[in-house]
């Protein structure tokens, strides 16, 4: 019996330790798991240090785990977003059993989708993102029944989007936008009745209609589809997303007029935007439901309060943006009403109609932009009552009436232009809006002198009053502020111009003004004039025959100095003569360049864009002409307008444009004159032997002229066609850029065709440029790595020899780098090696900048930043490390 017992008692123990046992070793199992999935994984930052067995931590506090806080303890979030992970994703991740969130976003893992993360069947959120994510999307993804959240954005994920993901109900978020998918989107998402997100935005060769089951989402807040090529009319179905908040179409093709009740029956919108597509007809009445009445209360056909049950049935919309299309009819004037309305953009349509003195109304509006449509009236008065207003542009239209005293009191407004309207009356002093950086009144009939307040506006830095009918003298207290640009011709101004006015900026800012006097201008001023005492009898009379003698004398001089201008300017009525603006005093007529530009004066070329001719002035001075090809139909007043828009542009680095001439058929761009070659052309050459000092300032030269089109110049512009052939060089090979910004003259269709007949190809142009031409910062900063990266080999972008080095030069490095002492045999052996750890340094920079993903692309200012920094660097080196005969030759 005892025997029995202790048999019994020994049986127990051990059965008690054995459960013991495995209860303790079930931790360690999913330590191990971990360490599997991280074996598989290159971490070139270390972040994943804590991930070790030897490490005091328990592996629920290492980087990016969460456990559960019941027993038995588990893994249930794995979160490594932003670490720099490459390598490959190891199915031992799905061998955590209560696995329910991976997020391994802004990465580098490069692999198709794994198959094997279907069998993850606890998976609620899986987050690959912002990696290098390629191929299709496997159908056995729907095997995730309890998927909630499916994010496989910015990747280069391609094909077809599988019916099988409709079987994915649970699904409260599919973001699969900036990829590229293609064929025609299935209706598979009626199904996924729980869906409060669904993006396919940015995916360029998502050619399709708008699957009209997405209608059936009731519970959608998110529809963002926009820059997908998507296609058709907008479905009516829409009309059911009464959750919707955010609905995003633009930039696509869509056509055809917008649904009747579309805005109307989305009461919880915030954002609306249906900008650039080809919709057209009238946007319907009552962008929010009961807001169908006139709100006019200038013209006294409204009278009372607004009713507040209408006001609030769109109490939530902040952006409205319907701008780029071919909208016609009336303005839907209720939007100027809303409570917590911010943007509202139409420019670029045919709207008619007016703006309400409601507009006060809009406490929260910050901007407005209704250029280029048909809106007549009055700017009304309630828009000084906006405090929140920043801009307000709406040139190009039908305003008429004088200019409300108070239309700038916003104390952050910052952007007004009024221009190309039919404004009269004086100009109101401006003393509230001291913060207000631009102010464009030309092309109207403005009367009475410039407003003196002008001067006390602290940050005006661009003012544009011409083609108005102001008199008076210029303020003196304009030449203390920072005019970038002062443009006053063509009035009745009269008097001496401040001087610094007149050597900061353009003649031709000035001209059309007789009255005006200074050096360099038709007149000059003579103050020291003094009244004549004759004591032999001279009388008053004879006085004053002899200053009419000599007013009519000036008065035939400037007579005929505004015929010959006159002259240069052309007939704008006459059918195929041309016309000429000039931004400098040329003294050139249209016949006279066209004359010069003949076989002699070509200098070959300019790119695909057309001939360029070097054509002397009579002064002796050269200019460079460029004869436009490919030009698209544009009018005399909006090519003026853009051509002004680039000529304004002022530095250093930018290759200045002095005017244009232009009939129906050609387009004549005149340049400042550079006796130098391109940077193409040196590259190019056998005895191109720049030292490195030399090459980084070019370069930095190159950036800071980029980076001041792309965030300091208003409005904002790109190059899009950076090349070493677009950078020309002065005699101290200070770098110029030209040819920037020609798809403004040519319009977008005639640009983009004349671009790609040169190759879509080229290795200026980043990857996805073949998928998605849509201009952007990106493409010019990749266009700026590649004309680095030959700055560093001293090699050309696209050598035709026919060996191995006739790779392009991208091709060439990528290759170089991932070989064994590869990045020496990049930099240039022409170069000492004093300055290859400054030039390795440039070449990150490079590499950064040709970088296959947009977003993974620096800024052009962080280009700038580190450039310079390199120069420091290279300063050093010249110093400390330089010989005294390379001291001597740099």
């Amino acid at each position: 019996m005892a025997t029995t017992f202790c048999t019994y008692l020994i049986f127990l123990l051990s059965f008690t330790f054995t459960i013991f046992n495995l209860s303790s070793y079930s931790s360690p199992s999913e330590s191990d798991t971990l360490l599997t999935f991280k074996a598989s994984i290159q971490d070139s930052n270390n972040a994943l240090s804590t991930w070790s067995n030897t490490s005091s931590n328990l592996y629920c506090n290492w980087t990016g785990i969460s456990c559960s806080t019941t027993k038995p303890v588990s893994v249930t979030s794995i979160n490594l977003q932003s670490l720099n992970l490459s390598g490959d994703i190891s199915s031992s991740i799905c061998d955590l059993p209560k696995i329910s969130y991976l997020n391994l976003a802004d990465n580098n893992f490069n692999e198709p989708i794994p198959l094997h993360l279907s069998q993850c069947s606890f998976l609620e959120t899986l987050n690959l993102s912002k990696n290098l994510i390629w191929g299709t999307i496997p159908s056995q993804i729907s095997q995730l029944g309890s998927l909630k959240v499916l994010d496989l954005s910015r990747n280069h994920i391609e094909g077809n989007i599988p019916e099988s993901l409709g079987a994915l109900k649970n699904l409260q978020v599919l973001n699969m936008g900036s990829n590229l998918l293609s064929s025609n989107v299935a209706a598979i998402f009626g199904n996924l009745t729980k869906l409060e997100v669904l993006d396919l935005s940015q995916n360029p060769n998502l050619v399709s209609e708008i699957p009209k089951d997405i209608g059936e989402l009731g519970s959608l807040k998110q529809l963002l589809l926009q820059s997908s090529s998507f296609q058709g009319e907008i479905p009516s179905s829409l009309v059911g997303l009464h959750g919707l908040t955010h609905l995003d179409l633009s930039d696509n093709n869509l056509t055809g007029l917008v649904p009747k009740f579309l805005a109307s029956s989305l009461k919880n919108l915030v954002s609306f935007d249906v900008s650039q597509n080809k919709l057209s007809g009238p946007f319907p009445n009552g962008i929010c439901k009961g807001l169908v009445i006139n709100l006019s209360l200038h013209t006294n056909i409204f009278s009372g309060s607004l009713p507040n049950n209408s006001i609030s049935e769109c109490k939530s919309l902040e952006r409205f943006q319907i701008q780029n299309n071919g909208f016609s009819g009336d303005f839907p004037n209720e939007l100027f009403s809303l409570p917590k309305i911010k943007i509202i953009r139409a420019e670029n349509n045919r709207f008619s109609g007016q703006i309400p003195e409601s507009i006060s109304k809009a406490v929260l509006l910050e901007q407005v932009q209704l250029d280029n449509n048909s809106v007549s009236g009055k700017i009304p008065s309630g828009l000084g009552f906006v405090k929140s207003l920043y801009k307000f542009s709406a040139s190009l239209n039908h305003f008429y009436g004088e200019i409300p005293p108070n239309f700038c009191d916003s104390p952050v407004m910052s952007i007004v232009n009024l221009s190309h309207n039919s404004l009269s009356g004086q100009i109101p002093q401006l003393k509230k809006c001291r913060k207000l950086v631009s102010l464009s009144l030309s092309d109207n009939t403005l009367t009475g002198s410039i407003p003196t307040s002008l001067a006390e506006l602290p940050v005006l830095t661009y003012l544009d009053l011409s083609h108005n009918n102001l008199t008076g003298s210029i303020p003196q207290g304009l030449q203390n502020l920072k005019l970038a640009l002062f443009n006053v011709s063509f009035n009745h101004l009269s008097g001496e111009v401040p001087y610094s006015l007149i050597s900061g900026l353009p003649a031709s800012y000035l001209e059309g003004n007789p009255g005006l006097c200074g050096p360099g201008l038709p007149n000059t001023c003579s103050n020291d004039y003094k009244p004549i005492h004759h004591s032999s009898g001279v009388t008053t009379l004879t006085c004053a025959l002899i200053v009419l003698a000599f007013v009519v004398g000036i008065a035939f001089v400037v007579g005929g100095f505004m015929l010959y201008k006159r002259s240069c300017k052309g007939n704008d009525n006459e059918v195929g003569v041309f016309r000429s603006v000039f931004f400098y005093p040329l003294r050139i007529t249209e016949n006279d360049l066209l004359i010069g530009m003949n076989e002699k004066s070509s200098l070959g070329k300019g790119g695909v864009f057309g001939e360029v001719y070097a054509v002397s002035l009579p002064s002796g001075e050269l200019v460079a002409v460029k004869k436009l090809v490919n030009f698209g139909n544009r009018s005399s007043k909006s090519l003026k307008a853009e051509v002004k828009t680039m000529a304004k542009i002022r530095h250093k680095n930018i290759v200045k444009i002095l005017g244009f001439c232009h009939s129906d058929e050609s387009v004549f761009l005149i340049y400042e004159y550079l006796s130098e070659r391109s940077l193409g052309d040196l590259i190019s050459s056998q005895n191109f032997e720049l030292h490195w000092g030399l090459r980084l300032r070019i370069a930095i030269g190159v950036a800071q002229g980029l980076a001041y089109l792309h965030k300091d110049y208003v409005p904002h512009l790109l190059h899009r066609n950076v090349k070493s052939n677009n950078i020309l060089l002065d005699a101290k090979f200070e770098p110029k850029i030209t040819d920037f910004a020609l798809d403004r003259v040519l319009g977008e269709a005639a640009f983009k065709s004349t671009l790609d007949s040169e190759g879509a190809t080229s290795c200026y142009n980043a990857p996805e440029y073949g998928y998605n031409k849509k201009p952007s910062e990106q493409l010019d900063v990749y266009s700026f790595g590649v004309v680095l990266l030959e700055l560093l080999s001293g090699r050309k972008a696209e050598p035709k020899d026919a060996s191995d080095d006739s790779l392009d030069i991208v091709k060439w490095v990528r290759r170089k780098v991932n070989i064994t002492n590869g990045v020496q045999q990049i930099l240039d052996p022409r170069i000492s090696h004093t300055f290859h750890h400054a030039m390795i340094g440039a070449l990150d920079i490079a590499l950064s900048c040709t970088s296959v993903v947009p977003e993974k692309r620096p800024s052009m200012v962080e280009v700038v930043r580190g450039l310079q920094s390199l120069e420091s660097r290279t300063c050093i080196a010249n110093l400390e490390g330089a010989s005294e005969e390379q001291i001597i030759h740099m």
